[in-house]
C-alpha cells in the first residue's frame, strides 16, 4: 500500500512539474523574428490572419488576458522559419492543471498554425516534437480549421509516431464564396422578397440623409474609421455588458495598433455604412492571402429597424465579391449566427481538436476528460445566462 501511495505521489509530481515546465521552456511570442514570422505568413500553406505578427503580436502586448504567449515552432536546415504556433499553459488557458499546451486565442477565434506550404508536414512533425520535449503530453489547438491543408499536414505527421487527433468539438461556420457574383449570390442566399424589404428599409434610412457605404485602406484612413468603429461599438449592447474593445485600455491599445500596422502593407480595411454624413455601422476586415476574416461588426442601435448590420454586410459582400484577390471570407461569426448565415451561405468545419503527444498516455485520458467536463460546465453555464435575460426581457 506504501508503494502505490509512493507511485502516486511520484506521478502527480512528474505532472506537476511537466505542468510548470512545458510553457516556460518555451521562447516567448514576443522573441520571434518578425521578418522570419512574416515570411512564413507569406507562404503559409493555410491563411488565418489572426496569426499575421503585425495581429498577434498586438495582441500579445497588450489585450486583455492574452499577452505573454509562448511559440511552439519549425526551422529547417537554413534555420529558416517553416512552423508557427503561438502558446498558453493549459492552466492559463482553461484552468485546468495538467501538462498541455493550447493555441493561444488571437481574439479572432482561429487558431490555425502558420505552416510552410512546402514543408507542411515535416514543420508540423517538429511543432509536435518541441511540444513534446517542452514536456506536454497533449497539444489543444482550438477553434482549428478541421478540413484545410494545415490539418491535413498535421494529421500526417501524427501518423508517422502512429498517433491520431481527437475532434473534441465541431461546428460549421458562415464563410463567403467571393468568387460568385454579389447580386447572383445575394438573390439565392436572401430571396426576392426579403432583398426587396431591406431595400425598403434602405430608402427609409437615405430619410436621415444619403447612404454612402466607405472602405478606408491606408493607415491614417483605418486610424480615423477605426475611431467611429468603436463608438459605434461602445454604444450598443457590447458597451452595456462592459466587453467593448474601448472600454479596456488593453484591448484598445492592441485594436489601434494591430489595424493601423496590417493598413500599412493593405491587409486591413474598416467598411462603414453613413447615412447623412453619419456612421451607422462599420466593420473591420483583415486580408490573408486571397481570404478576408470579418472581424467584428458595430452599429448605431438607433437605428436598428433599418436593419444597418444586414445593409453593412450586404455591400461588404459586393465589396469583396468585386475584388479579384478575395476568393472566399470568414465570418468568424459563431454558429447559427443570426444576421450573417443567412447571407453567407458557404460553410466550413471549424472545432477543437485534442492532439496526443505519447500513445497511450493516460494523462492524455485526464486530458480529455477534464476537457469534456468543462465544455459541459460552459453550455450550461450560457444556457442559464441566455435564460436569465430571456426572464429580463420578457419582465414588464
Amino acid at each position: 500500500m506504501a508503494d502505490i501511495a509512493d507511485q502516486a505521489v511520484i506521478r502527480r509530481t512528474s505532472i506537476e512539474d511537466a505542468r510548470e515546465r512545458c510553457a516556460r521552456t518555451l521562447p516567448p511570442l514576443s522573441d520571434m523574428s518578425v521578418t522570419q514570422w512574416g515570411r512564413l505568413a507569406e507562404r503559409a500553406v493555410e491563411a488565418n490572419g489572426y496569426y499575421q505578427p503585425d495581429w498577434e503580436l498586438a495582441v500579445n502586448a497588450s489585450a486583455r488576458g492574452r499577452t505573454d504567449a509562448r511559440a511552439l515552432s519549425a526551422t529547417n536546415d537554413t534555420g529558416q522559419l517553416i512552423g508557427l504556433l503561438p502558446v498558453v499553459s493549459m492552466q492559463r488557458a482553461c484552468k485546468i492543471p495538467l501538462p498541455a499546451l493550447v493555441g493561444a486565442e488571437p481574439y479572432g477565434t482561429l487558431c490555425t498554425p502558420l505552416l510552410d506550404r512546402d514543408a507542411a508536414e515535416d514543420a508540423a512533425a517538429m511543432m509536435l516534437r518541441q511540444a513534446r520535449a517542452s514536456g506536454a503530453h497533449a497539444l489543444v489547438l482550438r477553434t482549428m480549421s478541421l478540413r484545410g491543408p494545415a490539418m491535413t499536414a498535421i494529421e500526417a505527421a501524427l501518423r508517422r509516431d502512429g498517433l491520431r487527433p481527437r475532434v473534441l468539438h465541431a461546428h460549421q461556420r458562415a464563410e463567403l464564396d467571393a468568387t460568385r457574383d454579389a447580386d447572383e449570390l445575394l438573390r439565392d442566399a436572401l430571396g426576392a422578397k426579403k432583398l426587396k424589404e431591406l431595400r425598403r428599409q434602405r430608402h427609409r434610412l437615405a430619410d436621415q440623409g444619403t447612404v454612402r457605404f466607405d472602405v478606408a485602406r491606408g493607415p491614417r484612413e483605418v486610424a480615423t474609421a477605426l475611431e467611429a468603429f468603436l463608438a459605434l461599438e461602445a454604444g450598443g449592447w457590447k458597451g452595456k455588458r462592459g466587453t467593448a474593445l474601448s472600454q479596456h485600455a488593453g484591448d484598445a491599445a492592441f485594436i489601434r495598433r494591430a489595424t493601423v500596422a496590417l493598413a500599412e502593407s493593405g491587409r486591413c480595411e474598416i467598411v462603414t455604412l453613413h447615412a447623412g454624413g453619419k456612421p451607422v455601422a462599420a466593420g473591420i476586415v483583415l486580408r490573408h492571402h486571397d481570404r478576408a476574416f470579418f472581424f467584428k461588426i458595430g452599429i448605431d442601435e438607433r437605428f436598428a429597424k433599418f436593419s444597418p448590420g444586414v445593409q453593412l454586410t450586404i455591400e461588404l459582400t459586393r465589396h469583396l465579391c468585386a475584388d479579384p484577390a478575395i476568393a472566399s471570407a470568414d465570418s468568424t461569426a459563431a454558429p447559427g449566427h443570426p444576421m450573417i448565415d443567412p447571407i453567407w451561405r458557404g460553410r466550413f468545419a471549424i472545432g477543437d481538436v485534442l492532439i496526443p503527444l505519447r500513445g497511450n498516455d493516460p494523462v492524455v485520458a485526464a486530458i480529455h476528460a477534464a476537457l469534456a467536463a468543462r465544455q459541459f460546465a460552459l453550455g450550461q453555464a450560457r444556457r442559464m445566462v441566455h435564460f436569465i435575460r430571456d426572464c429580463r426581457g420578457r419582465s414588464p
